[in-house]
């Protein structure tokens, strides 16, 4: 028996895959900052915090002769999100039931996305030393401000290829676009970037940043997995949850770009 308690759960087997799928389904699409950040891991629950290899002086700690130092870690970051599934919905899963309502299950999973999403690129974001990009009302005019954003980190001595997180509006706007003479404008930017460019909820605006290697670094403890909370006669109360820390290497590597 693990922390997730999926033992002691009323769900069967069956259905377990089906929810652990359901799951799957909606994070690969809503987890834009794995798409562009330097991930490592899965190290496990026990995970707790990540080595910054820095030191910093304890006051008073130290005797004649010696010095005492103490060691800086990043601690992790722990998401959950809770949810619910009926036990009749359950049942109808065992009779084999290829449409259940696990709607209360797809929210959690954009909302523990989101809150992974804001913390990746909210940091990027806050760390650049880059002021931020004011976007204009007219989306045709965006490539102009990638190209801006990616001249800021090259005369920073930052290379590319580069990527972009764009806010649910902005990646919409983009991909509807063409510019004039019909060439789409998601070509555009992707000649621009030399890299891709994804959907992120959390971001307003958006985000350009070096994909390089080595600049944004994402530590998964515990990767989002299904866990048990408890469950009486008409529903079964689970959770999704995480752990994680992230670090900005290189502050100059990463734009803002700001909507109207």
């Amino acid at each position: 028996m693990n922390q997730l308690l999926r033992s002691l759960a009323p769900v069967t087997e069956k259905a377990w895959e089906l929810i652990d799928e359901e799951a799957r389904r909606e994070l690969e699409t809503a987890l834009a900052s794995r798409k562009l950040v330097d991930f490592a891991g899965p190290h496990g629950w026990e995970h707790s915090a990540t080595n910054l290899g820095r030191t910093e002086p304890v006051a008073g700690r130290s005797g004649d002769g010696v010095s005492a130092l103490r060691r800086v870690v990043l601690p992790a970051l722990e998401h959950r999100a809770p949810f619910t599934v009926s036990r009749a919905e359950l049942a109808d899963i065992d009779r084999g039931a290829q449409d259940p309502d696990l709607d209360a299950l797809g929210g959690a999973a954009r909302r523990i996305a989101l809150a992974e999403n804001t913390a990746v690129f909210g940091g990027i974001a806050e760390a650049s030393p880059h002021a931020p990009i004011s976007l204009g009302d007219d989306v045709t005019t965006c490539p102009t401000h990638v190209a801006q954003a990616v001249e800021l980190m090259l005369r920073s001595g930052v290379g590319g290829p580069y990527g972009m997180a764009l806010g649910p509006a902005l990646y919409t706007a983009v991909i509807e676009t063409t510019e004039h003479g019909g060439y789409p404008l998601f070509e555009h930017l992707r000649r621009i970037l030399g890299g891709p460019f994804v959907w992120a909820p959390g971001v307003d605006g958006a985000v350009v940043l070096s994909l390089r290697g080595g600049d944004f670094l994402f530590d998964c403890g515990q990767d989002v997995a299904i866990g048990y909370e408890s469950h009486d006669v008409e529903a079964v109360s689970l959770y999704l949850v995480e752990s994680f820390t992230f670090r900005v290497a290189t502050r100059e590597a990463g734009v803002a770009l700001r909507s109207a």
